[in-house]
Parts: structure tokens; sequence; C-alpha cells
């Protein structure tokens, strides 16, 4: 599991937030977790995976919001804006072999891990020990963020990761970049968000759109988030997007045999 543990221990009377479980920012960072956000987690969990996972998003939700409980400091069927207005999600990847699942609490990610899946008898083993492509990635980030308009530090971040996957410093005529930044040019001088092209659009697929693919390394992930940041007039990288999907499959390559 990509989720971590506490970073600091709770003084006082201060509740456990989300910034002392998940790597999250903005508004979501200072909630206290509340009961009813980790029901809805483990709601998620359940429907996608069929049961909350031992170590996953819901668990440690619970297990904060438990202790935030007895400590008087949420009720038992409170529930931050948050996650009340924007929602939990648990969303699936399927790739052969495996699926790349997702979770998210108001559009932040907090976990990200993989399963493996039946596949054909004699390929299985070879489909387990084999590591998560940067094509993949790129297609859990179209689940994760597909929704989100293209805008220019995506197409350098996609630009980066095609670069790394193909090993071709070239933009390929019709290809992951070339579209990204075409995109991207479109979107600024589109007025009406709900015309503009979104991530999904461009990176639906993107496994077959690159010319050649490779196992996401953490030289790849610090590349493209890299490439992402120095596009972005906050400095800063989506959550769930292009460099933290790369980021993700890197840390869960680290735990393959490739």
């Amino acid at each position: 599991m990509s989720q971590e543990q506490p970073r600091r221990p709770q003084q006082g009377h201060d509740p456990i937030k989300y910034a002392d479980v998940f790597d999250v920012s903005g508004d979501l960072a200072k909630k206290p977790v509340a009961p009813e956000d980790a029901a809805m987690m483990q709601s998620a969990e359940t429907r996608v995976l069929g049961q909350t996972q031992p170590r996953g998003a819901a668990a440690m939700m619970q297990s904060a919001a438990n202790k935030n409980e007895r400590a008087g400091l949420v009720g038992h069927h409170d529930v931050n804006d948050v996650p009340g207005d924007r929602g939990v999600t648990v969303t699936e990847t399927r790739v052969p072999g495996r699926r790349i699942v997702t979770e998210a609490v108001g559009g932040q990610v907090v976990g990200q891990f993989i399963e493996p899946t039946p596949v054909q008898a004699g390929r299985a083993s070879a489909v387990r020990d084999s590591a998560i492509t940067i094509g993949e990635a790129l297609e859990a980030a179209a689940q994760t963020v597909g929704d989100k308009p293209v805008d220019q530090s995506d197409a350098a971040a996609i630009q980066a990761a095609e670069v790394r996957a193909t090993g071709n410093n070239v933009t390929q005529p019709g290809g992951l970049a070339a579209m990204a930044q075409s995109a991207a040019a479109y979107n600024a001088e589109c007025k009406r968000n709900e015309d503009k092209i979104k991530l999904g659009d461009v990176l639906s697929g993107a496994t077959a759109k690159l010319a050649a693919d490779k196992a996401a390394t953490i030289e790849d992930a610090e590349g493209v988030a890299s490439a992402e940041v120095r596009n972005n007039s906050d400095i800063s990288a989506t959550p769930g997007g292009v460099g933290a999907s790369v980021a993700a499959a890197a840390r869960l390559n680290k735990n393959v045999n490739v």
C-alpha cells in the first residue's frame, strides 16, 4: 500500500486530521477524520473490491476516526464537508493480469495499490512478476482525474512520460504528447469548462497510443513530476495526476520482480 502512517503524534486535544494520515493538501488537510467519512470509504472499498482492505484507506480512516471520537473531538455521526460534498471514490484500472486501485477523498488520492487478477493458464507467473508500465500509469491517471481539463503542466508531464517510455526525445505526430499539447493550447482559448478537452480524452488507452513502453522507475517518476511542477504557475502537481500516477507505479514496482 502507498498510504503512510500518521507522521506525528497528536498532542493535547488536537484531533487527528487528514494531513496527519495522508499526503493531502488544501481544505481536506485541515479537517479532522470523522466516523462517517470512514464509513463512506468502507462502503466504496466494499463496492469495488468486495471487502474492505486490512491496511487500506478505510482502515486508516476508521482508526483515526475512532481515536477522535473516543477523545470527544468528533461525534459518531459526524461527516466533513469535503468528503461529504465531493465524495470518496475507489476506482480501478484493469490491465492484463492485474488491476491498479486508486482511493480518493474529496478528489485527492489517499492510496494506490495493485492486485493480481486471473489470466490464462501458463501466463500467470509472468504477468504477476511484471511491473507497471508508464503507459499503464497514465491510464490510471485517466481513471483518477479524467474529468480535469488538460493544461500546460499536464501536457509537459505527458511529454516527459512519453519520452521516458519510448526513449525518443522527438514528439511523435499523433502521439500522446502531441495530443496533450494540442489539447492544452485549445483549452487555453476555450471559455467554457464543459467544452474543454479532458485528461481522460487524451490518456484513455494510453498504452496503445505509445510507440513503446517500459516499467516505471523512480527516475522516470522524478522526471515526470519535475516537468509537471515546472509548468504549473502554482509550482505544484495535480493530486492523482500524471506525475502522481507514475510515482505510485514506480513505488509499487519496487516490490515486483521484473
